[in-house]
């Protein structure tokens, strides 16, 4: 059985108008240049049970192509700017790898099945320092359907994740988010109204 891949999010998210400029990160502690953007499409399923048993247990679980880290991710609860996410090969299209069925079976024994679909146009770009990324910055324009109603979304979105260079102390972290909150508001961007793509795709 494919042991899953295992990472911790440490991220920020803000909402952006479709014309806002991007942030200036001139004041970024322990950021010394900022790469040109890659730009990435990504496509996204989300699955849950009928009646949302992971959701209620604060995970997400989705099928994502697109990106660097295609494949299956099962996403724990968020704890602050952190969150773990497990990762499995994509595999058959809507067949969850062996792997990922057992751990989803600690919380339902219910089948899943898709709830939304994410489709996102996103531009990346890596702040770095003398010792390697800082953080991974992203401008994400993302349409989304729900697909329990039919309902369809469109928002753009900005997020902030901690790279290998990273401060790894918490008051470094402080530091560093409250830089990238001023930035983000010097820029005209603002807090998200949503914790969570998926959770704006189905109207939470």
């Amino acid at each position: 059985m494919t042991e899953p891949s295992r990472t911790v999010e440490v991220e920020r998210k803000y909402d952006a108008d479709p014309d806002t400029p991007l942030p200036l990160w001139d004041g970024i502690p322990g950021v010394l240049t900022v790469s040109s953007g890659e730009e990435r499409a990504l496509d996204a399923r989300y699955f849950d049970t009928g009646d949302f048993a992971l959701a209620r247990a604060g995970m997400a679980l989705r099928r994502r192509t697109g990106g660097h880290d295609a494949g299956w991710h099962l996403k724990g609860p968020r704890r602050g700017d952190g969150r773990v996410e497990w990762g499995w090969p994509l595999g058959d299209e809507e067949v969850l790898p062996p792997g990922l069925a057992e751990e989803v079976s600690r919380w339902t024994a219910d089948p899943v099945v898709p709830i939304a679909r994410v489709e996102n146009a996103r531009t990346a770009y890596y702040l770095s320092g003398p010792d390697g990324v800082v953080a991974e910055f992203v401008d994400d324009r993302v349409h989304a359907t729900d697909l329990l109603r039919g309902t369809r979304r469109e928002w753009r979105e900005w997020e902030m994740e901690l790279g290998a260079a990273a401060p790894t102390d918490l008051m470094g972290r402080v530091v560093f988010f409250s830089a990238v909150d001023r930035a983000v508001h010097a820029a005209g961007g603002r807090p998200a109204s949503s914790a969570s793509k998926l959770g704006r795709a189905l109207g939470l």
